[in-house]
């Protein structure tokens, strides 16, 4: 299992720095958390709106808490009609942008959340930044 380490989280941020700007021409914030949800490591691209640094750390608990894409948390709600609330955790969003971070095992290792961009773009460079995490 990679260690969620900070060196290793910093470069987690900068890929995903990267993908935005390559895809998305746009700065993002980006949040890394632990398997538990605490935050780890942060970053504010120049120029990302200010609203974003608070939704990329809610975006990174919420895919560590429970395990899965904040994408999949969102189609759940949908699907089974409910609300966010449900969960009894404050903290938790169902905004997309939020991927976990498993190892090759499946194991969860932590969570990495980005704004920015449109909660889709921010889901895509999340996806992108696990998918690398676990390879």
């Amino acid at each position: 299992m990679p260690a969620l380490t900070l060196e290793l989280t910093k470069q987690l941020i900068a890929q995903a720095q990267a993908q935005a700007q390559q895809d998305f021409k746009r700065p993002i914030c980006v949040a890394v958390c632990d398997a538990t949800g605490l935050l780890v490591a942060f970053a504010r691209m120049d120029g990302a709106p200010l609203r974003s640094v608070a939704i990329s750390q809610g975006k990174a608990y919420s895919a560590a808490r429970l395990g899965v894409t904040t994408q999949a948390v969102l189609e759940r709600l949908h699907r089974e009609q409910i609300e966010i609330g449900y969960f009894c955790d404050p903290q938790l969003t169902a905004l997309p942008g939020g991927s976990p971070l498993k190892d090759r095992d499946g194991v969860l290792c932590g969570a990495i959340g980005v704004s920015g961009l449109t909660s889709a773009e921010d889901q895509q460079v999340t996806d992108f930044i696990a998918g690398k995490f676990a390879a």
